[in-house]
């Protein structure tokens, strides 16, 4: 991939690696992203920062027709004249779902022929002709959010104060067409659910034909409410939220027909039975189809919409005893009209169109990215290895973009790495990330055959990656091992830092440069770092990931199994290790040093879950249960249960706890309590709150000095010599 220089003093090597890490966002500052890829083949669309440390991303053009090259087709900064942006509580939140810290333009929609793109700035809406480069302004109320225009580009849709509104795309005719009967409602929004664990973002669809919408009704008023507040400013009221713990209500959803003049038709299902809107797709392809599942997530149904009257045909039904996920880009219609779905079936999650299924085994489904007129690409990885010394090298960590056909399956990327796609008609958008050098690729291809390049202004991470990627213990567990870039055998066995995530949809051993290079720096102050994917994590079967029903315990189990099985071959000192991890991987660290004292030595705890009756429905669900139906299980699966520690563990190890004051998804709320617990025991631990921040740690300072501390932490309690 083509880079530019850069003049920043980060890459003079003035800066240490957690202030460049935390600067550029993780290096992915000045990375192209959010390809849109026009029918003609003539324009790619694609959001960039200007350089690897400025956060406010631009919207640009890259014209393929003549070799016409890159430019700006909007730039926030002189849209808002220089001033800052202001971001109302709605749009916060949103970002905050979508794990979104940059700024500027972070997301866009484009009509069909992406021709006329829209976005929110500062809570007010702009449109950007692509052909021509030039952006305005629409004077509408806002604040604005997730506004997209009609296929056909003649107007757009918007959602304001929990209104659906409709504006022509040239500022005329605004109106609103569906207006929330109490604060508690919102038309064209995700719900809280939707959003953080369906994976869907959205709250309405424009017809193909740009005469009519589905709009979804989101009710929060069965919703619980819990107030978080910020205890660093106590003349500052707390945050009113609609959290839906487990065990308790959702928000009620309800899905409607609305034409352009305001009238409306509900779509009708057994919402009793299935009350959870999954994913909704609308193309050209067929009627409206809906995926609603039910609450406990093992029934789900696919539905055809009868746009004339709401009423629903089911299309296809499935059921698994355990679960069943919600992989991207699915379900859609094919342009024959056949059901395009990922599905679980004889221990492998297949590819299937229509009543055909077109993978097998060994080709483990992630997603489906495009579906052609005479094939479906998709991005899969390897399935179930076979056993050892079948004679396949193993794939650990890659994922790859492949064609699918009745013929067959072409892969589409090469080499190792982590590849993704988007593609329109014969032009497709390649990114690929690979362990030997930083950054991504990014490809422009015509029928294969390469037309361009996009450039990347990410900075360069300045460190040396010495990592292997390996299967450790008996259940050929993938696992990441990086060393002291320095290191030597003579060195003798180093510490070990086990750094999962180790949970459900949180792969972390990947064949990707960047992904690693927390982990390098660690190994690089003097610990072996071991990261292990075991049973939970995604990638490798559906039994692999539902192994953990009712068990979460089984995940630990794996890093230990990871641990001893590396340890023969790797300089690993198993009398003194560590594990730290965030949110999923934060419950993990603290449940190794409470549970496992005899294996572990020390573990940070950042954001972590620690009572399960705390954390919302849908995913804890759909591995637990309803607590009232499992109590056991919930009380086996937590920390601290009626507020003293689960299984209480003896000798004590030190636990350091990290959490943000702000944060509305793993509310601190579990974290004080574990305090709580640990101090009632005597259990040695400290604990760092984190004012103002949410699960995520945007902040400069923030995230650079949690790097330093739990170095620190870890020496310490490890007895650690500094690097």
């Amino acid at each position: 991939m083509t880079t530019t220089a850069s003049t920043d003093p980060e890459d003079a090597g003035q800066l240490s690696f957690p202030r460049h890490s935390a600067r550029t966002q993780r290096f992915t500052l000045g990375a192209p992203r959010a390809f849109t890829v026009s029918p003609d083949g003539e324009r790619v669309v694609f959001l960039r920062s200007p350089s690897g440390t400025e956060r406010s991303h631009l919207l640009w053009v890259l014209d393929l027709a003549g070799g016409g090259g890159e430019r700006v087709a909007a730039d926030p900064g002189a849209l808002l004249g220089g001033h800052g942006e202001q971001l109302s509580a709605q749009e916060r939140a949103r970002r905050e779902r979508s794990r979104e810290g940059s700024a500027g333009i972070v997301g866009y929609a484009t009509d069909a022929a992406v021709e006329l793109a829209a976005f929110a700035l500062s809570g007010r809406l702009f449109t950007a002709e692509l052909r021509a480069g030039t952006a305005r302004e629409l004077p509408v109320p806002g604040p604005v959010l997730d506004p997209r225009p009609s296929p056909d580009g003649r107007q757009v849709a918007y959602v304001a104060k929990g209104a659906l509104r409709v504006v022509g795309a040239e500022g005329d005719g605004d109106r609103a067409l569906a207006e929330p009967e109490t604060p508690e409602v919102t038309y064209g929004l995700a719900e809280f659910i939707a959003a953080e664990e369906m994976s869907r973002s959205r709250g309405y669809w424009w017809s193909p034909a740009s005469d009519r919408l589905l709009v979804a009704r989101a009710d929060e008023a069965p919703v619980r409410r819990w107030w978080i507040a910020d205890p660093a400013n106590p003349g500052q009221e707390p945050a009113r939220v609609a959290y839906p713990a487990a065990g308790t209500p959702n928000a009620e959803v309800r899905l409607f027909l609305y034409d352009l003049d305001g009238a409306r038709t509900e779509v009708v299902w057994d919402r009793e039975r299935h009350p959870y809107l999954a994913q909704v797709h609308w193309s050209p392809n067929g009627a409206p189809l809906l995926l609603v599942q039910s609450r406990d997530q093992r029934t789900q149904l696919h539905l055809a919409v009868d746009p004339a009257s709401g009423t629903t045909r089911t299309v296809h039904a499935d059921e698994d005893p355990v679960w069943l996920d919600l992989p991207p880009g699915v379900p859609a219609w094919a342009p024959d009209g056949r059901l395009v779905r990922i599905a679980d079936e004889a221990g492998a999650r297949v590819l299937a169109v229509g009543d055909r299924t077109l993978t097998g085994a060994r080709t483990h489904v992630r997603a489906v990215l495009d579906i052609g007129d005479d094939d479906v690409l998709i991005a899969a990885s390897t399935g179930t290895k076979a056993p050892a010394g079948a004679g396949d090298a193993p794939e650990i960590g890659e994922i790859h973009v492949y064609r699918v056909n009745e013929l067959g399956t072409e892969r589409v990327s090469d080499g190792a790495g982590v590849h993704s796609a988007v593609r329109c008609g014969a032009v497709t958008v390649l990114s690929s990330s690979r362990p030997d050098r930083p950054g991504a690729a990014v490809r422009v291809l015509r029928d294969g055959k390469e037309l361009a390049t996009i450039v990347s202004y990410a900075a360069t991470p300045g460190l040396s990656l010495r990592l292997r990627l390996t299967e450790g213990g008996a259940q050929r567990i993938p696992c990441a091992v990086l060393l002291p870039s320095h290191y030597r055998e003579s060195d003798g066995p180093l510490p070990v830092l086990m750094d999962p995530y180790g949970g459900p949809h949180g792969q972390r051993v990947v064949a990707a440069h960047n992904a690693h290079l927390t982990s390098q720096w660690f190994a690089d102050q003097g610990f072996a770092v071991v990261v292990a994917d075991g049973r939970g994590t995604p990638g490798r079967s559906p039994a692999w990931e539902k192994a953990i029903r009712d068990d979460f315990t089984v995940a630990l189990d794996d890093q230990i199994e990871a641990l001893h099985g590396l340890a023969g071959t790797h300089p690993l000192d198993l009398g003194r290790v560590a594990m730290r991890g965030w949110s999923f991987g934060g419950y993990l660290s603290a449940l190794a040093v409470l549970r496992r004292p005899d294996v572990f030595h020390a573990g940070i705890a950042g954001a972590p879950v620690t009572d399960w009756e705390l954390y919302d429905t849908h995913y804890t669900e759909r591995y637990l249960g309803l607590p009232a139906e499992n109590p056991d299980v919930y009380a086996a699966n937590s920390l601290v249960h009626e507020g003293e520690l689960a299984r209480r563990a003896d000798p004590a190890r030190p636990l350091m706890v990290i959490h943000g004051m702000a944060d509305d998804n793993v509310v601190v709320a579990h974290s004080l309590r574990l305090s709580s617990a640990l101090l009632a025991a005597g259990h040695p631990h400290e604990v760092l709150p984190l004012t103002g921040v949410t699960h995520m740690t945007p902040q400069e300072q923030v995230a650079e000095n949690l790097l330093l501390l739990q170095v620190d932490f870890l020496r310490r309690s490890l007895g650690a010599a500094r690097a």
